[in-house]
């Protein structure tokens, strides 16, 4: 018995979500940075990442870039990566892009902010094999206020703190100091 393989098909899905989910944002919101990156992972991942953004358009969710007049930007340490990065994460249920990321901000760090609107947005290309797809990374912009605390329920976020220089360890270090230099 030969068995079909569907991630084409899921690929393919998601994609044309990912398309639909980009130009509903990019109407809402206007005069936002983007930048590409791209990732290659494995079959099982692909599938993964290729589900979330059939169903939202959306691999990793919505995050939010919190910063202070200072110019220092909020960042979560996130221990099972090993990496600082935005704090953010998946949407619940019928969840809006810009509700997850004010939730996650609560939970991971543990500030108050405003929010100014959409600050930037990812394309992020997964390859896996012959099979390919892309989704969109939402970045809201927010001003904050407060001292990070800490009370993310997944456990996977151990520390909260505002950077004027970001270490060298952060996620998508050159995108980010790209907005805060437009920013100044």
């Amino acid at each position: 018995m030969t068995t079909v393989d569907d991630l084409w098909y899921l690929a393919d899905e998601a994609s044309q979500q990912a398309e639909q989910t980009y130009h509903r944002l990019s109407t809402e919101y206007d005069g936002f940075l983007e930048f590409e990156t791209t990732k290659r992972v494995s079959r099982d991942r692909f599938r993964t990442v290729a589900r979330r953004i059939r169903d939202n358009g959306a691999p990793y969710g919505a995050h939010t870039l919190a910063h202070r007049e200072s110019e220092a930007l909020l960042l979560v340490r996130h221990e099972a990566i090993g990496l600082w990065v935005l704090p953010g994460g998946e949407t619940d249920g019928g969840e809006s892009f810009r509700a997850a990321a004010e939730r996650e901000l609560r939970e991971e760090g543990g500030v108050d902010a405003s929010y100014d609107g959409l600050g930037m947005v990812g394309r992020v290309t997964f390859h896996a094999g012959d099979h390919s797809t892309w989704g969109v990374l939402p970045l809201f912009e927010a001003r904050g206020r407060g001292e990070p605390t800490v009370s993310d329920p997944d456990g996977e976020i151990t520390d909260a703190a505002w950077f004027r220089d970001l270490p060298p360890d952060t996620r998508d270090r050159e995108q980010l100091l790209r907005w805060r230099d437009r920013r100044l």
